[in-house]
């Protein structure tokens, strides 16, 4: 008895797959521009705006990445 396997990418054609590259590099642009932008504007921040907030200046990246990756 013969079995045959197929994947999914193997049923995409090649169009399909580079939509598929070009999406996903896009969505990780944007992603990286927003974690770019958080951690540029919590930086902008002093130290008692920061405090108010209850974030301290070493928790920016942290925030920074589960705003753009999520947790």
């Amino acid at each position: 008895m013969a079995y045959m396997n197929t994947s999914s990418a193997a049923s995409l054609g090649l169009m399909d797959r580079a939509a598929a590259l070009v999406k996903s590099a896009k969505e990780a642009l944007h992603r990286r521009r927003v974690y770019n932008q958080t951690v540029s504007e919590l930086r902008a921040l002093s130290t008692r705006e920061l405090n108010d907030l209850g974030i301290s200046r070493s928790m920016i990246t942290r925030i920074a990445l589960e705003a753009a990756y999520g947790k």
